[in-house]
């Protein structure tokens, strides 16, 4: 099985180490993963700004890097949801690419959604300790389904345990340029995400979008909250190598 890692520009760019652990549990399970080396973006950024061009020309360049795998997987559900849900979208007046871009979107998942429906993933390694609980991004959650998927891969792991936090479906104030454009009703929104954090009393807030990770992560400091560890399904379920 060869399966492409869209590896997402804000990992590559913020948090490397995200990649590389979904690179590892992608190869556990068994995988051929290829990782196109000019690879970017999805074009999401454009695409919700009203950028359809610039979305257009990223999303052709993701066919190309992309078409000839069987699977496509990303540690974010914004970015496989960008391709399956919304690149048919682009294309609807181009019959020709729609076809071929409808295709490439059947064969995206988010990496927990793989790992759990597509490969049958069952050995997830123990390499952490602790209690966690799960915050369902907006995309994941509504575009893909992501829900069941991440909570039955950490239920796999015997030092870990989940507890479920009061609104864990809610919007964390993230939605890329909304924490731009409206930025004291999404600071409000974060502030109640991360009270509902802190009042399960968990070692780690974990999601799977690095977006509301950084964004919970930033307004848990600067509240004085320096505790709580704020990680990637994929850095629990694959650990943390040092060379990452």
């Amino acid at each position: 099985m060869r399966v492409g890692l869209f590896v997402t520009c804000l990992v590559d760019a913020m948090r490397p180490r995200i990649g590389f652990a979904s690179l590892r549990l992608l190869e556990a399970a068994g995988c051929q993963v290829v990782v196109p080396e000019n690879q970017t973006c999805c074009g999401q950024p454009g695409y919700n700004s009203g950028d359809r061009e610039t979305a257009k020309a990223l999303a052709l360049k993701l066919l190309d890097e992309f078409e000839a795998c069987d699977y496509v997987v990303a540690p974010s559900g914004s970015c496989a949801g960008m391709i399956r849900v919304h690149y048919p979208d682009l294309f609807r007046d181009d019959p020709t690419i729609l076809n071929r871009i409808s295709r490439l979107g059947q064969r995206t998942y988010e990496l927990a959604d793989f790992l759990v429906n597509v490969v049958k993933f069952d050995a997830v390694p123990d390499h952490f300790t602790g209690t966690l609980t799960y915050h369902d991004s907006c995309s994941g959650l509504r575009e893909l389904g992501i829900r069941d998927q991440p909570r039955a891969l950490l239920a796999t792991m015997p030092g870990v345990t989940v507890k479920e936090m009061v609104e864990a479906a809610t919007c964390c104030g993230f939605g890329g340029a909304f924490a731009v454009k409206f930025g004291e009703l999404s600071t409000r929104m974060a502030d109640n995400k991360c009270r509902h954090i802190e009042a399960a009393g968990v070692d780690a807030i974990v999601a799977g979008d690095l977006g509301c990770l950084l964004n919970i992560e930033g307004r848990l400091r600067r509240r004085g909250n320096h505790a709580t560890q704020v990680l990637h399904i994929a850095e629990v379920l694959a650990g943390n190598e040092e060379d990452d």
